[in-house]
């Protein structure tokens, strides 16, 4: 979203993000904000949702059929559909079951923009040996059952030992992933390259329209500038995006303290994985995407085991409760400043640590209406111009000013200040922030929309009007964020 002026009678949204000291409590901490015109850079971070068929999500549109109603009001871009050995389609040499797969893409083919990506996650179970390594190290096995996919979705369907399979859908697929994480699933960085060269050419030769999402390593911005690099650079084969994954913490015993701190590194992560494309010709012009995101990595590796650190499983609830509110919007900041063009919601289905939608009791999460206000407010494309701001408190305070091509504007605040260090799901300290908008030209009206512990999971926020004026103040009694729209 471009734009030269700001007009008296068009659309100027503003958002707030802050974060305490962590001295305690105590009373408003007021921060001052002054916006101006000068453009510093570019945002153009397009939102989108994230689900994994299989044991995790192959009975929740059975279950909660309604869930595809509000998944369009999302606007996702490019939904993520993983394909992982639970629940893949290929169950031996000669035989398919597309079922588990289908229940989850059939409903996200109809949404939004028709084209998600499948990300073919991992290989079907009978090419692994007994140590989880690829038997077949040319990697020819896995190309060719990639390929079946395309003839699944995109060619009318394939004839295996045990009949014909095709997609019962009319959208076909064009972006794929090749595979999922390869840092953490057996593979060296010199393997990735000569698997993805093989997989890609062999998709093509059935599809020549595909585009091709690359990487999807996951790990701090060490494990990026570590594996990234080795692993783009052999490629020779087409790249359209190179995907990273971006979790805070894999242990629920974090405190809120250091997850934050932890947020600006993910923009360090995006600016490894922009070098790290930079060494290959091939992969240079590919944007980044954040195709996972999430608090907490953690989960239940069964019975009840944790599968980050081998103790007891501990559900973290910050996903979904207003620290959310405070800590998504920063990290929406955060990666957009340093580049990436896209960020993904793991997952749309969940819990109180993951998703958008309670899987368990059929309803919407906190969670859910951040992503929502976020891509109403930032929608790319077009993306928008980043603004010049001024913070008395960049320390608890993240300011994000941004001008659309209509000459409306949007200037992002949210309050992540924590209370006390020893908070881990607390409530955050207040804040009060002070908004200096006089550069902006004068407004004929105004509209806040805040998402905070008072908001109703249910309905989501309520806009409500206010009188604009060249100095407005923005209240948060803790974790959340603030919107105020002016016109």
């Amino acid at each position: 979203m471009n734009g030269n002026r700001l007009g008296h009678v068009l659309p100027l949204v503003i958002v707030a993000l802050a974060c305490h000291d962590g001295s305690g409590p105590g009373t408003n901490h007021h921060i001052s904000v002054q916006v101006g015109t000068a453009v510093t850079g570019h945002l153009a971070l397009a939102m989108s949702t994230s689900f994994q068929p299989g044991s995790y999500d192959v009975n929740d549109f059975q279950a909660y059929p309604g869930a595809v109603t509000p998944l369009a009001p999302l606007k996702p871009q490019h939904i993520r559909i993983q394909s992982g050995t639970d629940g893949n389609p290929q169950t031996s040499p000669t035989t398919w079951d597309f079922t588990d797969l289908d229940v989850a893409t059939q409903p996200v083919l109809t949404v939004g923009d028709h084209s998600p990506e499948m990300q073919l996650g991992q290989a079907p179970s009978f090419m692994y040996d007994k140590n989880g390594h690829l038997i077949d190290t040319t990697f020819q096995q896995f190309a060719a059952y990639a390929a079946q996919m395309v003839r699944y979705y995109n060619t009318g369907g394939f004839t295996a030992g045990d009949g014909k399979h095709a997609s019962p859908g009319s959208y076909p697929i064009t972006w794929w992933g090749i595979f999922n994480e390869p840092n953490i699933s057996n593979l060296t960085d010199a393997q990735y390259p000569a698997l993805y060269n093989a997989t890609v050419p062999a998709m093509q030769a059935v599809d020549p329209s595909l585009r091709f999402v690359a990487g999807e390593v996951t790990g701090d911005q060490f494990t990026i500038q570590n594996y990234l690099p080795g692993a783009l650079n052999g490629i020779k084969a087409r790249v359209d995006v190179v995907a990273i994954h971006l979790y805070s913490v894999c242990n629920q015993a974090s405190n809120d303290a250091s997850i934050m701190t932890l947020v600006p590194i993910f923009a360090q992560s995006v600016q490894g994985a922009n070098a790290a494309a930079a060494v290959n010709p091939v992969t240079a012009p590919a944007p980044i995407w954040v195709t996972e995101n999430n608090v907490n990595a953690d989960f239940n590796l069964g019975n009840g085991v944790s599968a980050c650190n081998g103790n007891a499983f501990v559900t973290d609830p910050r996903g979904s409760s207003p620290f959310f509110a405070g800590w998504r919007p920063y990290v929406f900041s955060q990666v957009g400043r340093a580049g990436a063009q896209a960020l993904y919601q793991w997952s749309f289905f969940g819990d109180t640590q993951f998703g958008e939608f309670n899987r368990t009791t059929g309803a919407l999460q906190l969670s859910y209406w951040v992503d929502y206000w976020l891509a109403r407010l930032f929608p790319s494309p077009p993306g928008a111009s980043i603004l010049q701001t001024s913070n008395s408190d960049t320390t608890d305070v993240e300011i994000l000013a941004v001008r659309n091509a209509d000459s409306s504007a949007v200037v992002m605040v949210d309050n992540h200040a924590v209370a006390s260090l020893h908070d881990n799901n607390g409530h955050g300290a207040p804040v009060a922030v002070s908004l200096d908008l006089s550069a902006l030209g004068s407004f004929h009206s105004a509209q806040l929309i805040t998402i905070d512990a008072s908001t109703d999971p249910t309905t989501g926020p309520t806009p409500t009007s206010a009188t604009p004026t060249a100095q407005m103040t923005v209240s948060l009694v803790g974790y959340g964020v603030a919107f105020v729209v002016l016109k």
